[in-house]
């Protein structure tokens, strides 16, 4: 039996699901869709929340995190904390397929295994995103003497307050977060692959989300695949991309899963709680999402449609 192809993705997505809805009606499967899919959206230059002009962490380095997950065998493959590495969701594919003794790659090892399979390097930090870092950066910096003086206590509170001040920033105007592309095809395979640059400034060395299998992304092809977008460490602390798929087991429909999983994230104590948004696709083709927010979207292809399809989600 032939399952009719379906691809869908989060805000942003959009950029890249024609390059996934085509390869899929070509035959081709979840895996190579959902890769190419996210390819497009991380080669995006004017996208600040993955690949390439992703902006940095509180060094001025971009660092990048991504996984894929099938839905078949639940393998997993995923980096996080990549520099100067343009495509992390190849990397993290290659991950599933080449090294299947392991699961997740973080930073130099990563950086290793990508030089190993012949991915090449690039300069990820782009003039527009270095604008934008450098212009947040002056916004919280008042009046800082340049002189070359050994640190005093004030200097030493000054930074503290600078770095609090950095954790509080709110993204820049314009799209933002992370990117979710979930795939079925022909054959009933499902794929979901989640692809992101993390919160703006944060500490150097952090992972969301979007690496952790369960949290920020989790298939099974008995029941659906799911993908979560915005406060990462959230998503974290209640698995919420499991959550989803164990409410699609229990017979919610996709929607519904995704916002009772918001719900429960909501309640936990965070002083940095921030919007959190998830998406979701079942085997046989159904889809939905949920976030805390008026007017979230997402986005929807399928193979006999003309084009890319944008659909509100949910409100939790």
């Amino acid at each position: 039996m032939t399952t009719t192809p379906v691809i869908v993705g989060s805000e942003r997505s959009e950029v890249g699901l024609p390059d996934g809805m085509a390869l899929l009606r070509q035959g081709a499967g979840a895996l190579d869709a959902v890769e190419a899919a996210l390819r497009r959206c991380e080669d995006n230059e004017a996208d600040h929340y993955v690949g390439t002009g992703g902006l940095p962490n509180a060094r001025g380095e971009v660092e990048l995190d991504a996984s894929v997950m099938l839905g078949s065998s639940r393998a997993f493959g995923a980096v996080g904390g990549v520099r100067g590495f343009p495509n992390p969701i190849s990397i993290a594919r290659a991950v599933l397929e080449r090294l299947p003794q392991h699961c997740l790659l973080v930073g130099e090892g990563a950086e290793l295994f990508a030089e190993e399979c012949g991915f090449e390097r690039a300069d990820l930090l782009t003039a527009e995103a270095k604008r934008l870092y450098v212009e947040a950066l002056d916004a919280a910096d008042e009046s800082v003497e340049g002189e070359d003086t050994r640190a005093t206590p004030g200097d030493r509170r000054y930074r503290e307050t600078t770095r609090a001040l950095m954790r509080r920033f709110a993204p820049h105007d314009g799209p933002w977060g992370t990117i979710n592309v979930v795939a079925l095809d022909e054959t009933g395979e499902l794929c979901v692959g989640v692809s992101t640059s993390g919160y703006p400034w944060k500490y150097p060395g952090r992972v969301g989300d979007s690496a952790v299998p369960g949290a920020g992304n989790y298939c099974d092809v008995r029941y659906g695949g799911a993908a979560c977008t915005g406060r990462g460490e959230m998503a974290m602390r209640v698995t919420g991309a499991r959550r989803i798929v164990d409410l699609l087991a229990e017979g919610a429909d996709p929607a519904q899963a995704c916002r009772e999983m918001l719900a429960d994230a909501r309640s936990l104590p965070d002083p940095f709680a921030a919007e959190l948004r998830a998406l979701a696709l079942t085997p046989d083709g159904r889809h939905g999402g949920a976030s805390g927010q008026l007017g979230s979207v997402y986005a929807v292809m399928t193979a006999a449609g003309d084009g890319v399809e944008i659909l509100p989600r949910q409100v939790a």
